[in-house]
């Protein structure tokens, strides 16, 4: 017992002499890691059980993970004066979240992966009607280049389009409106607070639509579940510590690797190989979020988006 707590104590200790920078990178990294592997286990029960309730069983297992921190605080981080607005974001997020599981049931997960970084030109067009913030032509040119970048893996015309392409774009662009809600809310709210009644709503809103669909499922099944729930939790909680660890810009370039790991899963276990537009389109698609973000940064102001965002998952 003395030698893996000694073990432990050593890499706690070696953790802590790295930079801030490097403790976001690799909590980047392992963000993409959970990330891609909770939507292969996603794509993997739909097989056996409606997207709509392995979703439910997401955010119920999510749900939990969270109790210990409520109860730590005694449910005082539920207070708050804008629970109609918090309600609002929980319906668009749920909303966004039965379409990108539904399109992991039914496109290759590299597509999924690639068409959902359109969320951040999603933000960055809503910041302008909804927020009022001013745009540059650079911006535009940049916002149109992510658009493009979509029309080259949908290649609408030449390919038929299938419903899964469209559910991501829907649940990009749904989950574009959520991020705003998220910025309007926290000019008055914690970011505990709005995590807190993400949670509650999304476990209760996704009760309906899981109880209309229900499938039984086995002791197997429930497990592959519970992995879900638990890899959803640690990508989520990656994510929000490497953001507080360093600069949001020096992470992004490596959010790029979840369409890497998520190739990588669709090819060894499902037999989807992406096609070029997929990688093309991605790399564009990519690349103008990333120049919003840093001419946001080099601008010396608050970013007008968030320049890394999480799949509604």
């Amino acid at each position: 017992m003395r030698a893996p707590a000694l073990r432990l104590q050593g890499l706690t200790a070696a953790w802590g002499k790295q930079t801030p920078a490097l403790h976001g990178i690799l909590l980047m990294c392992l963000s993409t890691v959970a990330f891609s592997i909770m939507h292969g286990l996603v794509r993997y029960v739909s097989e056996g059980l409606p997207p709509f309730q392995i979703a439910f069983f997401r955010n119920i297992f999510g749900l939990a993970f969270l109790m210990p921190l409520l109860m730590r605080s005694r449910f005082t981080v539920l207070r708050t004066r804008r629970i109609g607005l918090h309600a609002l974001r929980g319906i668009v997020n749920i909303v966004a979240m039965l379409m990108f599981f539904t399109a992991l049931s039914m496109s290759p997960l590299a597509k999924v992966t690639a068409l959902s970084f359109t969320a951040p030109i999603f933000m960055a067009v809503l910041a302008v009607l909804v927020l009022g913030e001013r745009f540059r032509l650079y911006r535009w040119m940049a916002i149109a280049l992510g658009f493009l970048g979509m029309l080259i893996i949908l290649r609408p015309g030449l390919v038929a389009l299938d419903t899964g392409a469209l559910l991501v774009l829907g649940s990009a662009a749904l989950w574009a409106v959520a991020m705003v809600i998220i910025k309007v809310l926290s000019r008055t709210e914690s970011s505990l607070t709005i995590v807190a009644y993400m949670g509650i709503f999304l476990g209760v809103f996704s009760i309906f639509p899981a109880l209309w669909v229900w499938e039984p499922f086995g002791l197997q099944t429930l497990g592959w579940l519970v992995l879900i729930g638990l890899f959803g939790t640690i990508a989520q909680m990656a994510l929000s510590q490497s953001l507080k660890e360093t600069d949001p810009t020096a992470l992004m370039p490596f959010d790029f690797l979840k369409l890497i790991w998520t190739a990588l899963i669709g090819a060894w276990f499902f037999a989807e190989i992406p096609d070029i537009y997929t990688w093309v389109g991605a790399a564009v698609i990519f690349s103008s979020g990333l120049f919003i973000a840093l001419r946001e940064r080099r601008s010396a102001r608050r970013a007008v988006i968030e320049p890394i965002v999480p799949p509604p998952g």
